[in-house]
C-alpha cells in the first residue's frame, strides 16, 4: 500500500499508540525503574511521545521518542 500522507503518516501515529499501549509490559522489563506517564503529540509532522521515568530513589528522568516514516522511494 502507498503511503499518500506523512505528516503524520497513519503508520507512526499507529506505532505511537501501540507503544503507549504497551506501558505496563514494558514496565515488567524494567530493572529498577518504572514508567510513570507517557504524554503524546500525535498531530504533529513525527509524532512524539515523552516517557516520565522513575527510578528507585524517586528520581525523574524523561525520555522522547521521535517516530518518522521514510518516504516509500526511499527504502
Amino acid at each position: 500500500m502507498k503511503t499518500t500522507s506523512y505528516n503524520p503518516s497513519s503508520l507512526e501515529v499507529e506505532f505511537a499508540n501501540i507503544i503507549e499501549s504497551l506501558k505496563d509490559q514494558m514496565n515488567d522489563l524494567l530493572e529498577n525503574r518504572k514508567i510513570s506517564s507517557i504524554e503524546h503529540q500525535l498531530e504533529t509532522d513525527n509524532p512524539l511521545l515523552y516517557l516520565t521515568i522513575e527510578d528507585n530513589d524517586g528520581d525523574k528522568h524523561k525520555l522522547v521518542m521521535k517516530l518518522i516514516q521514510k518516504p516509500d522511494d526511499l527504502v
